[in-house]
């Protein structure tokens, strides 16, 4: 049976100057094991991509990163301060203007109200949603609110920023719009951990492959290290996964 899970400790100085770290985690919802033993660190600058079939443990991993579900063993460790977003597949839209949608966000963090509406307008500009600020966020195309997401993500100014298959009820172009506000906020030296099925992505967008299966992390490699090497010595579903007879 797994110990307690030790309490939540900022990250030591001289760890390798990880961001965050996970140590022997394990995450359990009823009598399924989400996330067996699973140890991870996470450095400044990285772009993480998290890759493996449904059910694998990807998005359990993230929200254990974002502080959103705590491990029932292991430790978590995380950089003294660090400031974390997140962006999830379908993110919740606010009944109101898109403006709005990015400001309570800021007010809630104790901006004063004309402050946040000041910076909102900067976060739509960012990710070149300034023609629909007073549009209703519901009326978004989908790849619109993904950008809207991204934009409040953005403007409390993360370390890190963690997205959940960002792009995959998107269009073609709207996929590229998102990835491209992927990769200029990477560019411009936000931590990136994101899982995605999205093979194609995975390889323009991470500097790093991090596979799992049935919850635990089978390999974490580099990203051409893992695509160019021999998979079936990772695992036989490993192999699969990745030449797509394995969803």
């Amino acid at each position: 049976m797994p110990g307690r899970a030790k309490s939540e400790q900022p990250a030591t100085p001289g760890a390798g100057d990880s961001l965050v770290a996970l140590e022997d985690v394990v995450v359990r919802f009823g009598r399924v094991d989400a996330l067996r033993s699973v140890n991870l660190r996470i450095s400044a600058g990285e772009r993480v991509g998290f890759i493996g079939a449904n059910g694998s443990g990807k998005s359990t991993l993230l929200r254990v990163l974002n502080g959103l579900v705590e491990p029932i063993a292991g430790s978590v460790r995380r950089e003294r301060g660090l400031r974390q977003a997140m962006v999830f597949q379908r993110p919740f839209m606010l009944r109101t203007s898109a403006l709005n949608n990015v400001a309570l966000g800021l007010w809630l963090r104790g901006f004063p109200w004309e402050d946040a509406k000041h910076f909102a307008h900067g976060a739509l500009e960012r990710v070149r949603l300034d023609g629909v600020e007073h549009r209703s966020a519901r009326t978004l195309s989908g790849g619109q609110q993904q950008r809207l997401a991204l934009a409040r993500a953005w403007a409390v100014k993360p370390a890190m920023l963690l997205l959940d298959e960002p792009t995959s009820s998107l269009d073609p172009q709207a996929k590229r719009e998102v990835e491209a506000l992927m990769g200029e906020f990477a560019d411009s030296g936000m931590t990136l951990a994101f899982a995605s099925h999205n093979l194609g992505q995975v390889k323009r967008l991470a500097s790093r492959v991090v596979y799992l299966e049935h919850g635990r992390v089978l390999a974490d490699l580099p990203v051409k290290e893992f695509f160019d090497g021999p998979l079936a010595q990772v695992s036989r579903e490993a192999d699969l996964f990745v030449k797509g007879e394995l969803g």
